[in-house]
């Protein structure tokens, strides 16, 4: 299954966007199921239409493939350099990634890819969790630490956070930290986040961003989130003022009784893409 299926139907050499599936769910820690999460995007975008109102653009002519999943399903640590090794490699053949989830364990080697390849490298996460705790029974990979490894190795930015533990707070720099209550009071805050990034940015979209009344096909929904619109004018910004590098999107749980969220989460990643490419 390819990432717009008949219409989008391009070979590996003609792309310059590529799709990476990694149906990872192993360190998932309440609802299971993001590992069935790449096929359900893949299915909904079929459904898309793919001229963009907005940008007037078609950014599938700048040639989109998808790629072979990564099929790990060992420890985390083998997942994370697995999807390192796949990321990097894409990237000296001068690709432009997506990685889809999984849950977000899946971002931490992809992340790590893009720091070994850029310099001046920050990764914005929008999440409603902080996912800043050291380690989460017993990995220090679980994906509620995703963002504790990922600030080791580049600078990150978080927006959208509306839930973490007490022990996450001492590496919460409240200087790169934009919670979800503080942007509906103050929308001019997301321009602040753009702020403080640097030039390159890989962007990491856990979909429980959202609030759960638009994305429940999450693992760990959490209510207060920002709404559709907040979130794509924000990454419309973000594309216009910086150079996006690649991005990620993990996290959906699908439900066969809902598909509305498979296609809400094929048509961010669309959307982004004609953003960026526009």
């Amino acid at each position: 299954m390819n990432f717009g299926g008949s219409e989008v139907v391009y070979d590996y050499s003609a792309s310059k966007i590529i799709i990476l599936p990694v149906p990872y769910d192993e360190t998932s820690t309440w609802m299971k199921g993001a590992d069935k999460g790449p096929d359900a995007i893949m299915e909904a975008s079929v459904n898309l239409e793919f001229y963009d109102v907005e940008t007037g653009t078609e950014a599938h002519l700048k040639g989109i493939h998808t790629v072979g999943p990564v099929n790990e399903k060992g420890s985390p640590e083998l997942l994370v350099k697995s999807v390192h090794d796949r990321v990097i490699a894409l990237l000296h053949d001068d690709k432009f990634p997506v990685v889809i989830g999984g849950n977000h364990t899946v971002s931490i080697g992809a992340a790590r890819a893009f720091a070994d390849y850029y310099d001046d490298l920050t990764v914005l996460q929008l999440d409603a969790h902080a996912d800043l705790r050291q380690e989460y029974e017993g990995s220090e990979n679980n994906h509620a630490c995703v963002m504790a490894r990922i600030r080791e190795f580049a600078q990150i930015v978080q927006v959208g956070i509306r839930s973490m533990s007490v022990g996450e707070l001492p590496y919460a720099d409240s200087e790169r930290i934009f919670y979800a209550h503080q942007l509906l009071s103050d929308k001019s805050l997301y321009t602040g986040a753009i702020d403080k990034t640097g030039n390159n940015v890989y962007v990491t979209i856990d979909l429980d961003v959202f609030d759960p009344s638009l994305i429940p096909s999450t693992g760990t929904p959490e209510p207060g989130g920002p709404e559709y619109h907040d979130i794509m004018l924000f990454l419309k910004e973000v594309a216009a003022k910086r150079n996006i590098v690649g991005f990620d999107v993990v996290e959906l749980c699908p439900s066969q009784y809902n598909k509305a969220p498979d296609f809400v989460a094929a048509k961010i990643i669309y959307q982004l893409l004609s953003y960026i490419f526009a």
